[in-house]
């Protein structure tokens, strides 16, 4: 657990569902989520590469687990990512938040003043 709290992630822009027979395996992403589709979020890390980015990630899921949020870890462009069902969002993240991982916002995101 030393790496997570030197770990930033971040949301992918884009939401997706399980690929059609690889649920778990593989994502595609959606176009048009509609309420009835089970839509994934995908975190990637900022912060570390290669191998290192495999462990934090299977110790991001390992987290979430205690938790009793599943989600799962897919190779996308070449790097782990970490999906998990949209209604888990805001759990998981503050999940994150709360073992010392660091949350990147964009830019844009509305602040609380």
């Amino acid at each position: 657990m030393t790496n997570l709290h030197l770990s930033v992630v971040h949301r992918l822009p884009h939401q997706y569902r399980w690929l059609q027979g690889y649920t778990g395996v593989k994502v595609e992403p959606v176009i048009e989520a509609r309420h009835d589709d089970n839509v994934l979020i995908g975190l990637t890390l900022l912060s570390h590469g290669d191998d290192t980015a495999w462990q934090v990630m299977r110790e991001l899921a390992r987290t979430l687990a205690e938790i009793d949020v599943s989600c799962s870890i897919v190779e996308c462009d070449g790097k782990p990512c970490l999906f998990l069902h949209r209604e888990d969002e805001c759990a998981g993240l503050c999940r994150i938040k709360n073992i010392g991982v660091a949350v990147a916002e964009p830019a844009g995101a509305p602040h609380i003043a």
